[in-house]
């Protein structure tokens, strides 16, 4: 993929985290995405088009509304600074335009479900059901014969956290299980690395919670899983093959 590819690209993850800002807010609280039109949250007054450019527009704001100077919150910068970033790193890392489409999608995908998972401890089925169809739709469209395995991947991945969900009903939602699944009908086979990722990262910052709030309290913590599926997807999406090579040719001669 060349520059102009990525450059191209990065604008677009821009343009659409600045998307996923109203999305993250809105879809929680169950309003529309589209009406009304983007306004600050303080005084309601709608935003102008040269106040919403990514980026660009907070900086020269200086973080603050136009009209009341009411603060805004870094959040949104740096929401579309990372999907600018990510967007751009998956078409660089990108052998074929259907694994840079399906990368970028997935990773449009895991940015709103993270953040709305870290901050309401719900992953919306509207998210999941929309990556599905995309992850299906893109695939069939652009890699045909790397669909059945997808398909089997999103079972295979959907299917291990139900059995976890059904085992210990307490410390596994559904919408973790769902997401499993879209994970694994973008990543195929590399859902296997980006589940493995998720399940020690996720360990790892409970044994660290039960470290700071004694192991009593720690276990009565609750923690949301979906960021830490987002952060095995992401590492799947840049490495995912080269540490499935890897395992099946260290493991599996």
């Amino acid at each position: 993929m060349g520059a102009a590819t990525a450059t191209f690209t990065g604008a677009f993850g821009a343009i659409v985290g600045s998307f996923l800002n109203v999305v993250v807010y809105r879809l929680p609280r169950q309003e529309s995405i589209v009406k009304p039109a983007s306004h600050c949250i303080s005084c309601g007054s709608t935003l102008k088009p040269y106040d919403k450019v990514p980026v660009l527009s907070w900086l020269i704001l200086r973080g603050h509304c136009r009209n009341c100077s009411a603060s805004i919150s870094k959040r949104y910068p740096l929401v579309e600074a990372l999907c600018a970033l990510l967007c751009v790193a998956a078409v660089l890392a990108g052998d074929s335009t259907a694994t840079v489409t399906l990368n970028v999608a997935l990773i449009l995908l895991l940015v709103p479900v993270a953040l709305i998972d870290l901050e309401h401890r719900i992953i919306p089925n509207r998210l999941t059901a929309l990556g599905a169809v995309l992850a299906i739709g893109i695939g069939t469209a652009l890699d045909p014969s790397g669909e059945p395995t997808r398909l089997i991947a999103g079972a295979g991945a959907g299917g291990a956290l139900l059995l976890a969900a059904l085992a210990y009903p307490g410390g596994m939602g559904m919408g973790d299980v769902k997401l499993a699944g879209v994970m694994g009908l973008f990543l195929g086979s590399a859902v296997v690395p980006a589940m493995l990722i998720a399940l020690l990262a996720g360990v790892l910052y409970g044994a660290l919670v039960m470290v700071r709030k004694g192991a009593q309290a720690g276990r009565k913590t609750a923690i949301p899983f979906g960021p830490f599926l987002a952060f095995g997807s992401l590492i799947a999406v840049f490495a995912g093959d080269p540490l499935v090579n890897w395992y099946t040719t260290t493991f599996l001669r």
